[in-house]
């Protein structure tokens, strides 16, 4: 039963290998700081227990948990809880509304929901203290045979209901082994991503248990918390990130030599150079790229920095273009529900992103949302050149470029700007058809619980107006 984490046709996973894959080890090897160390031995036990209380509340094997918790022990115990309970775990951003968690707990209908009780802790902590409840919630197997279910973040549009097997979750923690440049047994993962979604998720819990890396979250969201959390040991530390993380640290102070800061990674939208630039300059570290989705995880990595904006599929995926959009391979649909043809079909994956793969070298190249081309006066237009350029603005901390009867940025500014400077500057940089229309500055661009820009036109035009 080992070498079987689960079956096609069920979505029990089988607890012996959940032991043998994510809690191999010494007991006494720490495997997450938060900040107080927490070794193999305790996240066992604690998981044990959790287990007793999930059974207690109504769970069966081949049910569902739905997890409604912040970043926190509660849901990485939880979480593993349910898996070797032989339960499917579906993940809910503790940031969705009532609304948003009936909807979805009334289509998945969980045997039990595991949510806070209390929470402590200061604003903006990454990890918080939480003192979960389980409640029963419906006696029902789960909906399909996943060993997880996912709500994809909605940047561009409502979000998806994703499942992802057990054997997937595994190939692709195998895959992450493979791939150069990501922290090592002994090492340490400074994560910042919500393990909620799949890169914090996979790429850091999962990975990290599985490879003996050990997971420290910074106390707190700050730049100035990320350091301390590098600079707390000598043993090598990665940081795992976003593209608004990139922008948190280029602008705080660094007052001491960190040698033991390897390099950071970060996925979920393009980086523009400014920002590489702004975060080389500032610590003389690799800044790696990475692609990926819900649907599949990671897809293709840089971690070395070398190839950018190019990144080279991960082991094990193929990546093609077709009429301009990446197809990435996927066996069977990770939609739960009737399957989209336009998402996916024959295998393949639509990632309704524009790029590119080169022949020769297999490089891939994200351009960003297909959907970015617009015709201006019968000239095509590329959105996404357009915001790189606003975003490369001096001032600019963040922009968003989008079709609303016209080329409209919506900018967020480091400092006080007036739109007759930003339309003089772009003036100098871009053609007079390819110009922003609009321009609207906002304090704060509304992003996904991701850290992802929200790009819906309709949600950028309410929080330009509140």
């Amino acid at each position: 039963m080992n070498g079987n984490p689960s079956s096609r046709n069920s979505n029990v996973i089988d607890s012996d290998w959940i032991d043998d894959f994510l809690f191999a080890g010494q007991p006494t090897d720490i495997c997450l700081r938060l900040p107080d160390p927490v070794d193999r031995g305790t996240l066992h036990r604690l998981v044990t227990e959790a287990q007793t209380r999930l059974a207690a509340a109504g769970l069966r094997r081949g049910g569902a948990v739905a997890l409604r918790l912040p970043p926190s022990l509660a849901y990485v115990v939880n979480l593993l809880a349910s898996w070797r309970s032989g339960a499917q775990a579906i993940l809910l951003d503790h940031r969705l509304t009532d609304h948003e968690v009936e909807r979805a707990l009334a289509r998945l209908t969980p045997q039990v929901v595991v949510a806070p009780v209390r929470t402590g802790g200061a604003a903006l902590r990454v990890f918080v203290d939480v003192t979960e409840g389980v409640t029963p919630y419906a006696d029902r197997p789960a909906v399909s045979g996943h060993a997880v279910v996912q709500l994809s973040s909605g940047s561009t549009g409502p979000s998806k209901v994703i499942g992802r097997t057990a054997e997937d979750l595994v190939a692709e923690v195998r895959r992450y082994t493979q791939i150069d440049g990501v922290a090592l047994p002994g090492e340490r993962l400074i994560l910042l991503p919500s393990m909620v979604h799949v890169l914090g998720l996979v790429g850091g819990l999962l990975y990290g248990l599985h490879a003996g890396v050990e997971l420290v979250p910074p106390q707190r969201l700050s730049g100035e918390a990320v350091l301390a959390a590098i600079g707390a040991a000598d043993s090598p530390a990665t940081v795992l990130g976003v593209p608004f993380h990139i922008g948190l640290l280029a602008a705080t102070r660094l007052d001491r030599p960190l040698p033991m800061f390897t390099r950071m990674t970060t996925g979920g939208e393009l980086v523009s150079a400014g920002q590489v630039r702004a975060f080389t300059d500032r610590f003389g570290v690799p800044l790696g790229n990475m692609y990926g989705m819900t649907e599949v995880g990671v897809i293709g990595t840089d971690l070395h920095g070398q190839h950018r904006p190019a990144i080279a599929p991960a082991p094990g995926i193929e990546v093609r273009d077709v009429d301009g959009e990446l197809r990435v391979s996927c066996p069977a649909s990770p939609y739960l529900g009737s399957t989209d043809p336009s998402r996916w079909s024959a295998g393949w994956l639509h990632t309704r992103d524009a790029g590119t793969v080169d022949r020769d070298s297999g490089l891939v190249t994200v351009r960003g949302r297909l959907d970015s081309q617009v015709s201006v006066g019968g000239m095509k237009v590329d959105l996404t050149e357009v915001e790189a350029t606003v975003a490369e603005l001096p001032g600019v901390a963040a922009a968003v470029v989008v079709w609303d009867d016209g080329i409209t940025a919506y900018v967020q500014s480091v400092e006080p700007l007036a739109e007759e400077t930003l339309d003089q500057q772009l003036a100098e940089r871009l053609a007079g058809y390819k110009r922003p229309r609009t321009l609207r500055l906002l304090d704060q661009l509304p992003r996904t619980t991701t850290g992802k820009l929200v790009r819906s036109v309709d949600a950028l035009r309410t929080a330009a107006t509140s």
